[in-house]
């Protein structure tokens, strides 16, 4: 199948140390191209995630010295994983690990000229250890080094070997080098650290640019059927969408409300003003019918979210919706055309102005024309759905506990009740097995090392 015209470079221009929509800087300068990772999405560390990026450093080096303006680039992973980005470089890897419910911050030999000056723990000297090993400075990386006994637990360090400083990790007494040479430090003062309000300043052009489009592209569709309205989800693309329609001239707006939604989402759809709430199926009593949702087997998005609207538009007649769909958000998404007919309910022509914007887009735009946004984004989600979709990531239902253990509570109470059913251990629950009918094998692999042997086929409903 064929990939979409995709940006799968990150412009950062090396004067004004921020990232780019384009190629060239306002500033004049040509930006330097960052590869990214798939699905090449790239997206804004918000107030949660520096928080927690800082107390990771804190914990593990003893600096918490990071720019304002830092990205994630989401990569493959057990769950939660992300390239970080900051100073025009890869900054190192940020992880969650659902066995042990931690995060791990490992740094990347790119960090090292901005961070290291400021390290204070977390460091390793395997020079004389690597001498009795018979190891040379040339040949270490990659490399195992036994070093013993040490006072740090577990997890990433910085390396040292004489003149050398680097990056790997320590386990069981030995560090194992990643990368390592000779590191000439910045010196921070010397260092523009912009603001993301600068960094939208910066790309003003670029953003009226796509605006442009996007407003020029639903203006040419939203005749194609007798009225037009927009999709609303309480979530940032469909925000951006909301003040882009409303631009080229669509007013109407409707919001399918499926119970299982964020009190924060709830607030914010209200203060949108969006007046058409459509409601869906009861969940729990659907639940009794159908069984978990997997993300294999996602009965609710049919019972909860398209059914409504089908009812409504039976009423109300056929129409254009303007929706927020991107590419960058999965594989079966890359392959969206721009106007395609609702294959669920043919009464529904939807257009997606912003099938080709990252995430990176999205929020720069809706700080440079001040659109307010769901305030779940700075609490640490990267998604806003229901608050017990099965894509949602352990990392993130670990962040709806300690928001909202209440409606956690009731979900556990029924996780643990399937648990006993299929004779599967509450570890399992915690790993979060029960998003599969049919686990993949990385998760197979998890609950093996967890000591859980998981079925070898699940039935499905």
């Amino acid at each position: 199948m064929q990939e979409p015209a995709v940006k799968k470079t990150l412009y950062w221009c090396p004067v004004c140390n921020l990232p780019l929509i384009g190629k060239k800087c306002r500033c004049g300068a040509q930006g330097v191209g960052i590869a990214l990772q798939k699905p090449y999405d790239v997206r804004p560390a918000l107030r949660h995630d520096m928080a927690l990026l800082r107390a990771l450093l804190r914990d593990r080096f003893g600096t918490d010295r990071l720019p304002q303006v830092v990205l994630f680039n989401k990569i493959g992973g057990v769950d939660r994983a992300e390239s970080v980005i900051a100073g025009g470089v890869v900054v190192g890897r940020l992880t969650y690990d659902p066995a042990s419910r931690t995060y791990t911050f490992d740094l990347s030999q790119d960090a090292l000229p901005f961070l290291l000056p400021s390290i204070t723990k977390g460091i390793v000297d395997i020079t004389e250890a690597a001498e009795k090993q018979g190891m040379n400075q040339g040949r270490i990386g990659g490399k195992n080094v036994r070093v013993g006994t040490t006072a740090l637990a577990d997890g990433p360090v910085v390396v040292k070997m004489g003149a050398l400083a680097g990056v790997g990790t320590l386990r069981e007494g030995k560090v194992k080098v990643k990368q390592i040479g000779r590191v000439d430090p910045l010196d921070p003062a010397g260092v523009p650290d912009p603001s993301w309000t600068e960094t939208g300043k910066a790309n003003a052009k670029h953003l009226k640019n796509l605006e442009r489009t996007a407003v020029r592209f639903i203006r040419q569709h939203m005749h194609d059927r007798p009225r037009a309205n927009v999709s609303f989800s309480g979530g940032k693309d469909s925000t951006v969408v909301l003040e882009l329609a409303r631009r080229a001239g669509v007013e109407e707006a409707y919001y399918v409300d499926t119970g299982l939604e964020f009190p924060e989402t709830v607030a914010f759809v209200k203060e949108c003003g969006i007046e058409t709430v459509l409601h869906g199926r009861d969940f729990w009593s659907e639940l009794n019918h159908y069984g978990l949702p997997r993300k294999d087997d996602r009965w609710c998005c049919e019972r909860l979210k398209l059914q409504p609207v089908k009812d409504w538009l039976a009423q109300s007649g056929p129409c254009v919706t303007v929706q927020g769909n991107r590419w960058y958000e999965s594989f079966s998404r890359s392959t969206l055309p721009p106007v395609i007919e609702n294959p669920f309910n043919p009464r529904q022509l939807n257009i997606s102005p912003i099938r080709n914007w990252r995430a990176l887009e999205v929020f720069l735009y809706l700080w440079w024309r001040q659109v307010p946004y769901n305030p779940l984004y700075e609490e640490g989600f990267e998604r806003v759905g229901c608050w017990l979709c099965p894509a949602m990531l352990e990392s993130e239902a670990g962040r709806t506990r300690d928001l909202h253990p209440d409606l956690m509570a009731r979900w556990d109470k029924h996780l643990r009740a399937w648990a006993k059913k299929e004779r599967i251990p509450l570890r399992g629950v915690e790993l979060g097995v029960w998003r599969w009918q049919e686990p993949p094998p990385k998760m197979r692999e998890l609950a093996a090392q967890c000591g859980i042997t998981l079925p070898k086929k699940r039935q499905k409903r």
